[in-house]
């Protein structure tokens, strides 16, 4: 049985993307799932290199997990922020707390080797890092506070609207206290190994698809998490298809549809680990459209866009009794961003431009959060990839 070879379609493989992975506080410190929208296994090995840059902002908040099932009762019968909550000790009012801030821009360096092992099947491993920073210009042009405060400022949001100018520009803030007692603190240009990850993909060659251009690949993964801070070990699936539309005048169209799930900390070699989320498991769907032409000399421009929603850190049922405090009257919106979003599921759009030429390949990508939950708020992000013949 042979692999799945494309008709016509000798250099554009699908939809290649780069890491569209978000900066999450919590999620860079776990072996989350790329989505892989290829047709086939490449013919070569080949070597790509990921940077992206993304500016979070969560101001100081407090979070109290009442322990006593009436006040869990009358809290979920109550808008989240008219809960009264006056905690007083662990022996009079038992509820467990957490507190966070988190104010960087985190940058992300991640390297990919991809091997083919035959027809059907592809082994990659990937290294990833990360730089925590302030976000000052010359180095982070579209993501530093500067430029998403002038265009809250000048285009949309208003003045300030979720404290970054009260607080302060360009700083670094990045410190979590977990329910254990455990504390997570970063400081400016802190540099860590966030892991190493092996991903095995099969394309299954089933013609009765191959004659209607639809395209299946289904990947098993292994991440090793090295930071002091999650040493653990992750393992998750994904299942991925790719839907091709061959067009007039050497335009195609790629429809991409892809699913995984992580299981988060399979094996712990830590009992002080940071408590990322107490969901077990994070589920990710993914859609992506991408209008690419290829030139007379074999090269092609591509342009995609790209929807993904994430699950939640957290159990959703928490969010029914929970208590925040935070500085809500001096910021206009969002002083709860910090806790509440972990009980959210996290969505985006990014815009990805691809050119690809025989030595190789790169792509550009923006990536917004609609729904401003701040985690990232903005990214950018550029990848080369090279064939290794």
């Amino acid at each position: 049985m042979s692999g799945q070879t494309p008709d016509s379609l000798a250099i554009k493989n699908g939809i290649e993307n780069p890491s569209l992975l978000s900066t999450h506080h919590f999620g860079i410190f776990s072996s989350r799932l790329n989505t892989n929208f290829k047709l086939s296994v490449p013919k070569n090995k080949t070597l790509s290199f990921n940077y992206t840059s993304g500016n979070l902002f969560h101001p100081f908040v407090e979070g109290y997990f009442p322990e006593n099932p009436d006040i869990r009762k009358q809290f979920s019968e109550t808008i989240w922020y008219l809960r009264p909550f006056n905690f007083i000790d662990q022996e009079t009012t038992p509820a467990e707390y957490m507190n966070i801030v988190i104010d960087a821009v985190i940058k992300e360096f991640r390297a990919n080797f991809t091997i083919p092992i035959n027809n059907n099947q592809e082994f990659t491993i990937a290294l990833r890092s990360y730089l925590i920073t302030k976000g000052k210009h010359p180095f982070s042009v579209f993501t530093s506070d500067e430029s998403i405060e002038w265009f809250h400022s000048n285009i949309a949001g208003g003045e300030d609207p979720y404290g970054r100018r009260y607080y302060g520009l360009n700083q670094v803030n990045f410190e979590y206290l977990d329910r254990n007692g455990n504390t997570l603190k970063l400081e400016n240009n802190d540099f860590f190994i966030g892991g190493i990850e092996f991903s095995h993909h099969y394309y299954p060659a089933w013609s009765i698809c191959q004659n209607r251009n639809v395209y299946f690949n289904f990947g098993s993964h292994l991440g090793i998490n090295t930071s002091k801070f999650n040493p653990s070990v992750d393992i998750g699936l994904s299942a991925n298809a790719v839907k091709l539309f061959p067009l007039k005048n050497q335009f195609q169209l790629n429809l991409g549809l892809g699913a995984n799930i992580l299981r988060k900390n399979l094996i712990s070699f830590s009992d002080d680990a940071i408590d990322l989320g107490n969901n077990t498991y994070l589920g990710t769907f993914e859609g992506n459209l991408e209008l690419s032409k290829s030139t007379k000399r074999g090269n092609y421009n591509a342009l995609g866009i790209n929807f993904q929603i994430q699950t939640r850190y957290n159990k959703k049922e928490e969010a029914n009794y929970y208590h925040l405090k935070g500085k809500w009257r001096e910021i206009n919106g969002g002083w709860h961003h910090g806790v509440r979003t972990l009980y959210n599921n996290l969505s985006t759009w990014s815009l990805i431009y691809t050119y690809y030429q025989s030595k190789y390949k790169i792509s550009l990508f923006i990536k917004q959060d609609l729904e401003v939950h701040n985690a990232p708020d903005f990214q950018t992000g550029i990848q080369l990839k090279v064939p290794i013949l």
